[in-house]
C-alpha cells in the first residue's frame, strides 16, 4: 500500500522527536550530575564531622571497642541534639516539597545542596561506628546496584507507574516502624526494617527513574525551562534519597564495625 503521509509532516515529527531525545539526555545528565554532587557533599561532610568527633586519647565519653568521643562528638551523638540531627533531613524534605513552587530554580538548587550537607552531618556517626574500608566497599556496592536499577527503570518498556502508591505506603510504614524501634530497640524489628527498606528503595530507584523520564517527555513540548529546571532538581532529590537509604541499609548488613 502506498504511503500517503505528508513528507513535511513526517520530517517535522521526526525533528521534534530528535529534539525531545536530545533534551531528555541533557535532562537526565543534569539529574544525575546534581545527585552526584549532592552525594559528594554528603559524604565529605559526614567524613569531616565523623573524624572530628573521635578522640585519639581517652576522654570521659567512651564508646564500645575502647573508642572515645571529643566534646563535639558528645554534643552531636549523646546530647538531645542527636534527635534534631536525626529528623532534620526528613523535615527538610517535606519543607522542600511544600515550597518548591514558590522559589526559583536557583533557590531550589541551593536548598538541595544545603539538604545534602545536613544529611552528611546526620549520618556522620557511620565514620565513628564503621571502618572506613567497609564504608567505601558498601558505597561501591550501592553504586553498582543503583546504576543497574536506574538503567533498568530508564530502558524498560514496562509501565511501572503502578508501583508508586505501594512503594510510598511502604516508605510511610518504614518510617513509623523505625521510629517505634528507637524505643523498642528490637534486633528482629531492626533487621526486618533493613531488609524491607532495602527492597522498597531499590524499587523506588527504578520507579523514580522512569517517572523522571516520562515527566520530561510529557512537558518538554511546553518549553517551560523554569519547570524543567525544578523538575531536574526534584528528580535528583528523589534518586539521592533512594541511594542514601540503600547505602545505609546495606551498611547494616555488610559494614564492619569499629
Amino acid at each position: 500500500m502506498a504511503d500517503y503521509r505528508n513528507p513535511q509532516m513526517t520530517a517535522a515529527t521526526g525533528a521534534r522527536t530528535a529534539h525531545i531525545d536530545e533534551g531528555l539526555r541533557a535532562h537526565m545528565n543534569k539529574v544525575y550530575g546534581l545527585m552526584s554532587g549532592g552525594l559528594f557533599l554528603t559524604f565529605l561532610a559526614a567524613w569531616a564531622i565523623g573524624t572530628m568527633t573521635v578522640s585519639a586519647t581517652p576522654t570521659e565519653y567512651t564508646l564500645g571497642g575502647g573508642r572515645y568521643l571529643t566534646d563535639l562528638g558528645a554534643t552531636l551523638y549523646l546530647s538531645p541534639l542527636r534527635w534534631v540531627l536525626m529528623f532534620l533531613p526528613l523535615v527538610m524534605v517535606f519543607a522542600f516539597g511544600a515550597m518548591i513552587n514558590r522559589i526559583s530554580s536557583a533557590g531550589a538548587n541551593l536548598f538541595f545542596y544545603v539538604f545534602a550537607a545536613a544529611m552528611g552531618v546526620s549520618i556522620s556517626w557511620i565514620f565513628v561506628a564503621f571502618t572506613g574500608t567497609s564504608i567505601a566497599q558498601v558505597f561501591l556496592i550501592t553504586s553498582i546496584a543503583f546504576a543497574g536499577l536506574s538503567l533498568w527503570g530508564y530502558t524498560t518498556k514496562r509501565d511501572i507507574s503502578g508501583w508508586g502508591s505501594f512503594l510510598i505506603m511502604g516508605v510511610i510504614g518504614l518510617i513509623v516502624a523505625s521510629i517505634v524501634n528507637i524505643w523498642l530497640q528490637s534486633d528482629a524489628l531492626g533487621w526486618a526494617v533493613s531488609v524491607i527498606g532495602l527492597l522498597i528503595f531499590a524499587g523506588l530507584t527504578a520507579y523514580d527513574t522512569q517517572r523522571i523520564k516520562n515527566e520530561y517527555v510529557a512537558h518538554a513540548a511546553h518549553g517551560d525551562q523554569e519547570w524543567l529546571d525544578k523538575s531536574a532538581i526534584m528528580g535528583s532529590l528523589s534518586l539521592y534519597i533512594n541511594f542514601i537509604n540503600m547505602f545505609m541499609f546495606l551498611l547494616q548488613f555488610l559494614g564492619n564495625r569499629e
